[in-house]
């Protein structure tokens, strides 16, 4: 869909779990969880725009290179997640306002930077999955992808997307 930026959050499992001596990595293939993989399935299927939203680097492009692991959440403020006025910063530096709809994935941290972070701009916010528990999440997203069906309506207009939900 033209006019529409999936965020997708980043995940606690990354491919140096796995292979600790692997060296720098693009985004769209550092973070290796089940949930991560299907977001980005979501994102893929649904638009061909779409950024993933790391708790220490911020907005990340899918090719942009992550040097190696790390440990930071919006979950625990002591590890240092990125403020929301970096995140401001980096929407206007990377163009991401210019999408009309933004739909975000992922748990109640994540929304909540997507939602400070574009309240100031003229962008719509959809939430597709929220406030379902993480199983059912994956399901839900599961279904959306088989059926075609994102789970949000938009309606395309001279002005671009906006979100009907």
């Amino acid at each position: 869909m033209s006019g529409v930026l999936v965020v997708i959050p980043c995940g606690k499992a990354k491919v140096w779990d796995r292979e600790p001596g692997r060296g720098p990595t693009a985004a769209r293939d550092a973070y290796a969880g089940g949930p991560f993989k299907l977001n980005r399935a979501y994102a893929e299927r649904f638009t061909d725009h779409w950024v993933i939203l790391s708790a220490k680097y911020g907005f990340l492009a899918p090719e942009d290179t992550i040097p190696g692991p790390y440990e930071v959440s919006f979950l625990k403020p002591a590890t240092g997640p990125v403020s929301i006025a970096t995140l401001r910063a980096q929407v206007g530096k990377m163009g991401l306002d210019r999408f009309p709809l933004v739909v975000g994935l992922g748990g109640v941290a994540y929304r909540a930077a997507v939602s400070d972070t574009f309240v100031s701009t003229s962008t719509r916010l959809a939430f597709p999955f929220a406030g379902l528990p993480v199983g059912y999440v994956m399901q839900a997203a599961k279904r959306a992808i088989a059926a075609g069906e994102p789970g949000f309506e938009v309606v395309i207009s001279d002005q671009g997307a906006s979100c009907g939900r």
